[in-house]
């Protein structure tokens, strides 16, 4: 049954470039409305391949009816890095914008987009979180296997070298085995983008070295006394099975709420 558009407005097309930011190629997925009232910068989660967003750039600006240009921005680097590389952006792109910014962060994006909020927060409107990766979960296996193996260069190596020979199969069978892997709720662009873009060496190596230094940062506390001074202005989207942003973590931010901006998904498909 085919799904039912939630507006009128047609599907525009997300176009991918590549330009120069602080001197590094940085690779963009992009929609420019002809007359924006806001600028949508999305910032991704691990591994930040820009391709995984497409489908949810092109209906994001199609249910904003074409009044904000998004900009999805993706590169991979250690989690310092990442927030220099977006705060120098929005310097270099922004500064003469009549248009507010806000911000959209999905996992680990959402802690940098706080970061980058802090930093900028009279160029930003509002920050809004999308399953977001705050803080370290001690009570995920799965987060403590990731973190085990990053921590290792040997088995960083190893992992690397196993993805990238899954990547060298014929095409139909590497898309068969990351349809198994990923599971029925992955969609086909989620499935092309990761035989395409994730499946190598290098960018697996980036992958858990991005992550090698997400859990190092992330052993502390987020800064709450900043998400309440400014909780006019952020707003989180949890989903009920996500171990990078469990339930605990969302009555954290609840308590931080005087009035409540968060939702809690219970269905987690993204």
């Amino acid at each position: 049954m085919e799904k039912a558009r939630l507006t009128p407005f047609p599907r525009e097309q997300a176009t991918a470039r590549t330009r120069l930011v602080s001197s590094f190629a940085t690779e963009f997925l992009e929609i420019r409305a002809k007359e924006p009232s806001v600028h949508v910068l999305l910032i991704p989660g691990n591994p930040g391949i820009v391709a995984f967003y497409k489908d949810f750039v092109e209906e994001l600006y199609e249910n904003l009816r074409g009044k904000a240009s998004i900009t999805e921005h993706g590169r991979l680097f250690s989690l310092h890095e990442q927030i220099d590389h977006k705060v120098d952006y929005i310097e270099q792109e922004f500064q003469h914008s009549e248009q507010p910014l806000v911000l959209v962060g999905h996992s680990i994006g959402a802690y940098i987009c706080l970061e980058i909020f802090k930093r900028l927060q009279k160029k930003v409107k509002l920050c809004l979180g999308l399953y977001p990766f705050l803080t370290l979960n001690k009570n995920s296996i799965k987060q403590s296997a990731i973190g085990y193996i990053a921590r290792s260069s040997l088995l960083s190596k190893g992992v690397s070298a196993f993805v990238s020979f899954i990547g060298s199969l014929q095409a139909s069978l590497t898309r068969s085995i990351v349809r198994r892997l990923l599971g029925p709720s992955w969609s086909v662009t989620a499935v092309e983008a990761t035989c395409s873009h994730l499946l190598r060496y290098h960018t697996m190596r980036n992958v858990l070295f991005m992550a090698m230094t997400e859990f190092t940062k992330l052993t502390e506390e987020p800064d709450w006394n900043f998400i309440s001074t400014k909780q006019d202005q952020i707003a989180f989207l949890f989903g009920v099975d996500d171990h990078w942003g469990p339930l605990a973590h969302l009555e954290e931010v609840n308590r931080s709420f005087a009035i409540p901006r968060v939702l809690l998904l219970l269905d987690l498909g993204f």
